[in-house]
């Protein structure tokens, strides 16, 4: 959506001052307003923060001012609790080259229910149809704690995180549960690994 001079310049003033107070490094920012429903606005801001951390929140406003401002509060937030981290974060990683990440192939697949000619959703999924593979790129699965990659997950904005544990060398997973706790997948197969290669 068209946003004017006096929203640009309130959200280039909020970005600066956030950027400036907990993390000064950040590369690349991005904050979109889009109309969500009957008279609200959604702002969602992303900020590349080092390399491969980003920090997202979403807020949904009847108003595109205070929906800018939900969002970024709810950025603040993120960045106040790992402020520290962060920061320790940026040194240790400039220092890692790019080998120490495994390549893999990301794959967004769409929707299992589908619209038929009437409009009514119907599940191709029990004929036999395969849900469709709508984006494919390359991303890195980096090498890190639990502890780091349940910090990037919360500022990601994401439900689960897909890393090689530092320590192990295997692949791990951390998500967030519904009951808002955080699970941490280790498989079997990375314990019987070790114990062979001892």
């Amino acid at each position: 959506m068209d946003v004017g001079d006096s929203l640009r310049t309130h959200a280039t003033s909020k970005i600066n001052e956030i950027l400036q107070k907990y993390f000064n490094r950040a590369t690349d920012v991005t904050a979109t307003l889009s109309p969500e429903g009957h008279g609200f606005v959604r702002a969602h801001i992303s900020l590349h923060v080092g390399r491969q951390i980003m920090v997202q929140a979403t807020a949904v406003e009847s108003e595109a001012y205070a929906a800018f401002d939900a969002a970024m509060t709810k950025v603040a937030k993120q960045m106040r609790r790992y402020k520290q981290r962060l920061r320790s974060h940026h040194d240790r990683i400039a220092e890692l080259p790019e080998t120490d990440w495994i390549q893999a192939q990301d794959y967004t697949l769409a929707n299992d229910e589908r619209m038929d000619d009437e409009g009514d959703s119907s599940d191709d999924t029990s004929a036999g149809a395969e849900p469709l593979v709508i984006a494919e790129m390359t991303t890195a699965i980096q090498n890190m704690s639990v502890s780091e990659a349940v910090m990037r997950m919360d500022l990601a904005g994401q439900s689960a995180l897909l890393f090689s544990n530092a320590k192990t060398g295997g692949l791990n997973m951390v998500y967030r549960r519904a009951d808002g706790n955080i699970g941490w997948v280790d498989p079997a197969s990375n314990a019987s690994a070790r114990q062979a290669a001892e």
